[in-house]
């Protein structure tokens, strides 16, 4: 039997859309005379769909889409994803795999494990299977369903055991010919590798060749890799479809060959092109063409900058220099480099008759008071003022370019250099970004060198610098990661070789700007964990550990 592996980008809600796509995909295979069709998780809805399944009418598109995708599926059998009915008792809704064939529906799977941890709300909107179904006949073939974190309950993916059953030990028991997964499997910088262990396992369980289906494309927070991958029943990896990018393989279960695809070279390269697809999708699934981006002339501001040059089209990115009285002439002439460049349209607006018109307005409010934070803060909000006003005038999505280490301990000014529409690199650490801004220039200067060289610095007041408020950033790196991503207390982050006094001021620092991050634009997940829909900290709370 020819299968065809059909990893796609889909928009949750975009019913026509998402039925056009299904559609050219199914001729593409029907032309490369395939018996069987496999597409990712919640293909019609796309995915995560969240609260709009508590619309009725969401289903009902969802119905009518199924049966379109059915009157397609003509001499070849079709594998998608969609929601179904609950009639029993529990939530109102299936998370499904649905196999149709000459307007015909010829077997439905319901998903058993419903993930509910970091990003996935899935037991909000779905009942669980109470086990899997077993295998179905097609072309002498028994063929089983599984969906996503139905292959997830095996030991050592998770510090412990999520779940009580394993679907893949109860299918496995059907003796199935072949096992297709589908799936909506976000990426993060170490999760390849630990999918390509998953599905060895699954296939050395069951002894049967898998077939994993994986979505590609952004939404919302959450970027997916693709990466589908063929295995044969002793585990081999035989394909893998292309990372980030729309991807079409056949896998052939009488003659398998093996054809593994391109891979990126490293983790920042996965890194950097995951960023440049999450910006990508976001700007136009939201129904922008253009960007705007505030450049300082930092590290932060370029990596933002150059993304968005690749995910869009520098004709599609505008940057804005502001200097007020405390800009070096530096960061002003490595914006223009950079700028020109990456060939993006760039203007210079300075906010000093802003700023000093500000402070004759404030005189008589504030006469007793020395400065502080206050002035400093009020030229970062006159710069988020004037992009906004841009992004209003010229109907283009301002970027903001504060990074995981800055918003963690609250280096960052609200309603200032965090307004946008997309934090693009809140997700990722000072030293981090530093690596992907190398990896820009990997080919050739587009990023100024002296842009790396020079201290970090807000610039504004005298000689600033970063440091003067933080330790050095692969320190705070290092301990944002030991306590956000890895759970850590605060005594174990000491053991590991961290004063006392500087975790403990960083820790203090984290909890204080949690009314800061809530208010923040959604940011891109890169990493394990990372700020906003997979991290509910209260704001109001007074815990403390050691």
């Amino acid at each position: 039997m020819k299968i065809a592996v059909c990893q796609i980008n889909t928009t949750v809600g975009d019913f026509d859309g998402n039925v056009e796509k299904i559609s050219l995909y199914i001729k593409k295979a029907k032309a490369a005379d395939c018996d069987l069709a496999l597409f990712p998780e919640l293909t019609l809805t796309g995915y995560p769909p969240r609260d709009l399944l508590d619309r009725f009418t969401f289903f009902e598109k969802a119905q009518v889409a199924l049966g379109r995708v059915a009157k397609e599926a003509k001499g070849i059998l079709v594998v998608v994803g969609t929601i179904l009915e609950n009639k029993e008792s529990g939530n109102p809704l299936f998370n499904a795999a649905v196999a149709v064939r000459d307007g015909k529906v010829l077997h439905t799977y319901k998903k058993v494990l419903l993930p509910n941890y970091d990003v996935f709300d899935e037991a909000r909107y779905f009942a669980p299977a109470p086990h899997p179904e077993p295998p179905f006949k097609y072309k002498s073939l028994k063929i089983a369903v599984t969906i996503c974190e139905d292959i997830w309950n095996v030991e050592g993916v998770f510090t412990h055991r999520l779940y009580a059953k394993d679907p893949v030990v109860e299918i496995a028991k059907g003796k199935p010919d072949l096992v297709l997964n589908l799936s909506a499997s976000p990426f993060h910088f170490a999760k390849p590798s630990v999918r390509e262990k998953l599905l060895k396992d699954v296939a050395r369980k069951t002894k049967a060749p898998v077939l994993y289906c994986n979505l590609v494309g952004g939404n919302d927070e959450l970027i997916f890799d693709g990466c589908s991958m063929a295995m044969d029943g002793a585990g081999n990896l035989f394909q893998i479809g292309k990372s980030f990018e729309e991807d079409f393989f056949i896998y052939d279960t009488e003659k398998p060959s093996l054809k593994p695809g391109p891979s990126l070279s490293s983790d920042t390269a996965k890194i950097y092109q995951a960023l440049v697809t999450g910006t990508r999708d976001y700007v136009r699934k939201c129904g922008f063409e253009k960007v705007l981006i505030g450049l300082s002339g930092g590290i932060d501001s370029a990596l933002v900058a150059s993304i968005a040059a690749e995910a869009l089209g520098p004709e599609n990115v505008m940057g804005v220099t502001m200097p007020s009285p405390f800009s070096s002439k530096g960061s002003i002439e490595d914006s223009k480099a950079l700028a020109k460049n990456l060939g993006i349209e760039f203007k210079e607006i300075p906010i000093t008759p802003l700023f000093e018109e500000s402070l004759k307005t404030l005189e008589k409010v504030f006469k007793g008071k020395t400065k502080d934070t206050t002035e400093e803060n009020l030229q970062a909000r006159l710069r988020g003022l004037l992009l906004m006003a841009l992004s209003n005038k010229f109907n283009r999505l301002v970027l903001s370019t504060g990074n995981k280490s800055e918003l963690a301990v609250g280096y960052c000014t609200l309603y200032g250099d965090m307004c946008g529409g997309l934090a693009v690199i809140s997700d990722v650490p000072k030293g981090l970004v530093y690596k992907l801004a190398g990896h820009v220039n990997r080919m050739m200067e587009i990023i100024p060198e002296a842009t790396f060289t020079k201290p970090p610095s807000a610039e504004l007041r005298p000689n600033q610098t970063d440091q003067d408020s933080l330790p050095p950033y692969d320190t705070l790196d290092a301990i944002l990661r030991l306590y956000i991503e890895e759970n850590q207390t605060p005594s174990k982050i000491e053991k590991a070789g961290f004063e006392a006094g500087v975790v403990s001021d960083i820790l203090k620092k984290i909890n204080q700007n949690e009314y800061k991050r809530r208010q923040m634009a959604p940011g891109l997940k890169v990493t394990t964990k990372a700020f906003g829909m997979g991290r509910r900290i209260p704001i109001a709370q007074k815990f403390k550990e050691k």
